[in-house]
């Protein structure tokens, strides 16, 4: 094997802008586990009809098409990762989303699937820093 050359950055500046703007560990886990909760068909299913609605379990399967258990099992998993949440009424329980940043999330992810879709050019945009 040959020696490792220590490899020397190209912008030096950039590199050291990016290292201060960049996430915790932590932040990033939980991003990543809320774009896991994104991440099947049928939990993205139920999500979009919440950003709509409150739904109960029963509504919910009959709209997406599986059973009720396995509409629960998907509601605790978006529970978990705090996509939704859920409010009693006597003997019914009704989801929703757990706040508007998860709806604005899934407009999000609307826009930029029609962009790919239909090869829009992005527009300006820019991202706010966020500060851990």
């Amino acid at each position: 094997m040959g020696k490792e050359v220590e490899q020397l950055p190209i912008d030096r500046n950039a590199l050291e802008a990016a290292r201060q703007q960049a996430l915790s560990d932590e932040h990033l886990a939980l991003i990543v586990e809320t774009f896991q909760g994104l991440s099947d068909q049928t939990r993205a299913r139920i999500l979009y009809a919440l950003t709509q609605r409150s739904l109960c379990v029963r509504d919910l399967a009959l709209l997406v098409g599986v059973s009720e258990s396995a509409v629960s099992h998907h509601l605790r998993s978006l529970r978990d990762r705090r996509l939704v949440k859920s409010r009693r009424e006597g003997t019914v329980i009704y989801y929703s989303v757990d706040d508007q940043h998860v709806a604005a999330l899934f407009r999000e992810a609307q826009h930029h699937v029609d962009h790919v879709r239909h090869g829009l050019p992005d527009h300006p945009y820019t991202l706010p820093t966020h500060q851990d």
